[in-house]
């Protein structure tokens, strides 16, 4: 029990990283310390990502909405009424005689 106290105890004051083998324990220390600093800015890399991505969603239903009530005014000023409506105040009439077809004939000699 003793041997195992003593070994958790080096682990604890870091006696593991002072001894003779000390080089091949530093370099696995410096390996995990940088695969984590690689994991860390990689989550914070994908966490930019999805904000960016929600933030051009919402961008996206912005204009499609605008894009709506364009399209909605643009019917309604295409509507035959209000046509009339703007060209009455400039004089202009509806025809009360419909339009008449005239057909052309060619007569050859």
């Amino acid at each position: 029990m003793s041997k195992v106290r003593n070994s958790i105890y080096d682990v604890l004051r870091g006696g593991f990283l002072t001894d003779e083998s000390s080089l091949k324990n530093w370099r696995m220390l410096i390996f995990v310390v940088l695969l984590l600093l690689v994991m860390i800015s990689s989550a914070h890399s994908a966490d930019a990502k999805v904000v960016k991505i929600a933030e051009l969603n919402k961008e996206k239903r912005r204009l499609r909405a605008e894009y709506i009530d364009t399209s909605t005014i643009l019917m309604r000023m295409k509507l035959e009424s209000s046509i009339r409506a703007k060209v009455k105040n400039e004089g202009l009439n509806p025809a009360e005689k419909p339009p008449k077809k005239i057909k052309v004939t060619i007569k050859q000699d």
